[in-house]
């Protein structure tokens, strides 16, 4: 990486990833951010968040990802969180139809709570998660009806991810990134100074989207 990265603008930009309990939304973060994928499930309490920063058309973003919880009692949580957001990604299990039939209650949840601008506008990408269980035999959604659902709010970006063997992660979060940086906020993101040296972190280069 040439020495010139570090003088470069920094832009933060908040994403915010909802979706049903047990869908990994925690893992594919973990798998993001880390590398990592664990077996074990441990239920999110309230929100976290991870970061990492990457070059997306040359321009140095750090990514501020937000893990909530699935659990209806925390979705009072959401108005505080979701504020500010620059981009939604909205995950369900494509084993589990319970999980899909829930987004649009999570889509219009978020932009009820977030109180956005331009609602109709705001960026959204879906990941349909855990297409590695048993082969793909277990899946209960199909990939037509889940780039339909996309097609009827505006052509959402739509990935099938795995977690568990990284599988279109990196491209699912670089097209986060990407729409996410066109619409971002003017934020003041000195409070945000010392994260970026965190050891958690990487920098990734990336020019596109295959949204």
């Amino acid at each position: 990486m040439d020495i010139s990265i570090s003088q470069r603008k920094r832009t933060l930009l908040k994403v915010i990833v909802l979706g049903d309990s047990g869908v990994g939304k925690t893992s594919l973060m973990n798998q993001y951010v880390y590398k990592k994928f664990s077996q074990q499930y441990k239920a999110t309490i309230g929100a976290d968040f991870v970061t990492k920063e990457l070059l997306v058309d040359d321009k140095l973003v750090t990514l501020q990802i937000w893990d909530t919880a699935g659990q209806e009692r925390f979705h009072s949580l959401g108005a505080a969180f979701y504020r500010g957001a620059d981009c939604c990604v909205l995950v369900y299990d494509v084993n589990i139809q319970k999980t899909f039939d829930t987004l649009s209650n999570w889509h219009a949840d978020f932009l009820k709570q977030a109180d956005t601008e331009n609602p109709d506008a705001f960026p959204f990408v879906l990941l349909g998660n855990k297409i590695d269980v048993d082969g793909g035999n277990s899946r209960r959604v199909t990939e037509k009806k889940a780039r339909d659902w996309c097609a009827s709010r505006g052509n959402i970006p739509y990935f099938e991810t795995s977690a568990k063997e990284s599988y279109s992660v990196d491209d699912a979060f670089l097209c986060v990134a990407k729409v996410a940086s066109e619409n971002e906020h003017e934020l003041d993101i000195s409070y945000f100074r010392g994260i970026s040296e965190a050891p958690s972190e990487a920098v990734e280069q990336g020019s596109g989207c295959a949204c």
